[in-house]
């Protein structure tokens, strides 16, 4: 029997592999996810990044909410249907698929993204997925669709229990780089705020 620690050495970092499929499978299981972020926006002609901060939601049955706080406040409501941008408090701008599909499609991606849904990537992307042990991933989707692929050169994501970083590197040589920590997964149901703003406007 002395051969069974060497055995299960080999074989343990098989048994916890991790594919794309068992990765979405994770997403599933995970209904609501809120989180902060840190988005530093790097822009070639531009002698400092750009740095914005603030919280994220991300609900499996409703869509996305995104919330900046520094520099200054800018709330963001994404679900099947529309998308909706306050800044500063000013009226809201309503996008929906009629009135702007590059940009509807864009931000429809964006939960493809945070649900790891394989489908949707693979229809977009071409996919590397890395499992980089001790439950660490990452991804990197290269575009084959357009518009896609006339706006960015690839889209990296990288995680371990959740998705942990994005980063996003454009045809015009700018990269935004976005990190979420202080992920929550109560309460998992939307709180009466969370749930007014889905339904609003």
């Amino acid at each position: 029997m002395k051969y069974w620690p060497l055995l299960a050495l080999l074989l343990s970092p098989f048994v916890g592999a991790i594919t794309l499929d068992t990765l979405q499978q994770r997403f599933t299981e995970q209904p609501i996810v809120r989180a902060h972020f840190t988005q530093t926006r790097t822009i070639k002609d531009l002698p400092q990044p750009l740095r914005s901060q603030g919280e994220m939601l991300i609900a499996r049955d409703q869509g996305l909410l995104w919330d900046q706080k520094v520099p200054f406040p800018m709330a963001l409501m994404l679900d099947d249907s529309r998308m909706v941008q306050i800044i500063n408090g000013q009226p809201p701008q309503v996008i929906t698929a009629e009135n702007n599909p590059q940009m509807f499609q864009f931000n429809h991606l964006l939960r493809a993204l945070f649900q790891a849904d394989r489908a949707v990537l693979e229809q977009n992307f071409r996919i590397d997925f890395q499992d980089m042990g001790a439950g660490r991933w990452t991804l990197k989707l290269t575009p084959i669709t357009t518009p896609l692929d006339k706006i960015f050169t690839s889209i990296e994501l990288a995680g371990q229990q959740y998705l942990d970083s994005i980063r996003l590197n454009d045809k015009q040589g700018d990269l935004t780089d976005i990190a979420f920590s202080q992920h929550r997964l109560t309460p998992t149901t939307l709180t009466d705020d969370e749930r007014q703003r889905f339904a609003a406007h």
